[in-house]
């Protein structure tokens, strides 16, 4: 296989941004080309730029797929960044338990979920606290625009590296069984969540609303339009009293006039203008 060129790494960055929003930066031809060797192999591709001319027919659907879904960032872990999803599960989960007392119902959406570690470190949270959560109807919502990485989160399966990324090793031996040498989620665990297939640059609407919403570590990878695109669906998704999370390094800030940092919680994010009973503004 020949090295990918310039005018070919553009044609492929052009595909993916129109697919998904996502940028590739120049530093990535390394892993392009690595993401696309085994696709160009099943097919009895040849070369690169024969694999450009042919996605750039628009003829193979399922080819383009393919390699968008191989050149897309899958980068998760368990209990990703440690002290945001300790204020997630124990604050900002305390305060939106609050505000659904009379309902006891509540709705998480997992965007860019990728192979599912964030929702079912979500479903672990629950499943610690049944006391706390005794009588809710907890549902969610987990999606990707991936179907091989939804496909592996829908499974549970994970590989020993996997595993210890994050999970701390009592809640790996409680809620996980090694099967062949990797760990499967129990039943009760998978139960938790609801695997769908989305771009996040259509409309979620038939999702409904949703009470907190986990949008992380990915709007970092869009080029800014399409970031403003992305955040506006989110804002239409949330509940007008929610709470949006993003990944530690990303930000509203500058981005859309539809959100604004969260008055109680920093890291969060909510819906501009929202009204939240017993939130005080702090510095941002």
């Amino acid at each position: 296989m020949t090295n990918i060129v310039g005018h070919e790494y553009q044609k492929l960055a052009d595909l993916l941004a129109r697919e998904t929003g996502q940028q590739l930066l120049a530093n990535r031809h390394w892993r392009v080309e690595m993401a696309l060797k085994p696709i160009m192999r099943k097919h009895s591709i040849p070369d690169i730029s024969v694999l450009v001319s042919i996605l750039s027919g628009g003829g193979e659907r399922e080819l383009l797929r393919e390699c968008i879904e191989a050149m897309i960032n899958n980068e998760t872990c368990f209990f990703r960044d440690q002290a945001n999803f300790a204020l997630l599960t124990g604050p900002v989960l305390d305060s939106i338990r609050a505000h659904r007392h009379t309902t006891k119902r509540l709705r998480i959406w997992s965007a860019a979920c990728s192979t599912g570690q964030e929702p079912y470190s979500l479903a672990i949270t629950f499943l610690e606290n049944p006391e706390k959560w005794r009588g809710w109807n907890i549902q969610i919502y987990a999606t990707d625009i991936s179907t091989s990485a939804l496909a592996r989160a829908r499974k549970g399966v994970f590989s020993q590296f996997e595993i210890q990324r994050g999970l701390p090793v009592m809640l790996m031996l409680k809620y996980f069984d090694q099967v062949d040498g990797d760990w499967a989620a129990k039943g009760e665990v998978r139960k938790m969540v609801t695997f769908a297939q989305h771009n996040q640059l259509d409309s979620a609407r038939a999702f409904g609303q949703f009470d907190l919403i986990l949008c992380r570590n990915m709007l970092m990878y869009l080029c800014d339009n399409k970031r403003r695109e992305v955040l506006e669906k989110l804002s239409a998704a949330l509940a007008p009293d929610g709470i949006l999370m993003l990944g530690a390094a990303e930000t509203v800030i500058g981005q859309t006039d539809k959100f604004e940092a969260s008055r109680e919680f920093r890291g969060f994010y909510q819906r501009t203008g929202a009204a939240i009973p017993g939130q005080h503004r702090i510095a941002v």
